[in-house]
């Protein structure tokens, strides 16, 4: 199992607001990618926290013999820790009210991969012949498609495109979407990123630069799409593959 990752503050911003990590657990990977929001720098401090919060909770219960549910479980339990720590920091500091993240993670061991989101940061299976977006947005204008108000096509220009329904440290609680990918005997890659990626470029152009990329480059590439398309906002992006 392999990874690589990046983030850029982009073309149009003052400060990248986004936060990314990626570690080992044995053999396995924990990947999770954050795009903050609210006023002054309370984004980027969202954003760092969530992360910091997630994979301390992680580390602190993870073991080798946990179930499959287990780890599930684990996932929804450290967006939560990160929840509350950013709730609690927003309620005590005036100058960071409306401070909050969303927050995709990913957990591969060998034969399983685990999926966790809240907001409009995205998971990607990265197949053969395309991407297949395993989450789904926490925003206004994927509510509305949802419930019947408006088309796939008009989603993607909504004015409310960035408008988020959920995100981590704006409520009490949370309410996280979890998937299992099992592959055993197969192979399996995934992407995470803001965004700063998929709101600006589409599936086929991001997988494109994919095919067309060595591993290695593969984080610096998917960024420098997004800044050829303007870079109007941070980008952050993390790939995953065995």
């Amino acid at each position: 199992m392999r990874f690589r990752f990046g983030t850029d503050i982009g073309l149009m911003r003052e400060e990248n607001q986004d936060a990314v990590r990626c570690e080992y657990f044995g053999h396995n990977v924990l990947a999770v990618v954050c795009d903050g929001m609210g006023g002054e720098r309370a984004g980027k401090e969202a954003s760092e926290l969530a992360i910091e919060e997630f994979f301390q909770r992680f580390s602190a219960d993870y073991k080798e013999s946990l179930s499959d549910e287990e780890i599930r479980k684990l996932l929804i339990s450290s967006i939560s820790a990160a929840n509350s720590v950013i709730y609690t920091r927003a309620r005590f500091d005036f100058k960071n009210f409306g401070m909050g993240t969303t927050c995709v993670a990913a957990f591969v061991n060998k034969k399983t991969a685990f999926i966790a989101n809240v907001g409009d940061s995205r998971a990607y299976l990265i197949t053969d012949t395309g991407l297949v977006r395993i989450t789904t947005d926490h925003n206004v204008a994927a509510l509305l498609f949802e419930q019947g108000k408006i088309t796939e096509e008009e989603m993607e220009v909504h004015p409310q495109k960035h408008m988020l329904v959920r995100a981590v440290g704006v409520e009490k609680t949370v309410l996280t979407d979890t998937f299992m990918l099992d592959y055993e005997d197969n192979k399996i890659s995934l992407l995470l990123c803001s965004d700063g990626l998929s709101g600006y470029c589409s599936d086929d152009e991001i997988y494109s630069v994919i095919l067309n990329s060595d591993f290695d480059d593969v984080a610096d590439e998917l960024i420098k799409l997004a800044l050829a398309k303007g870079g109007r906002d941070n980008v952050t992006v993390a790939v995953i593959s065995d």
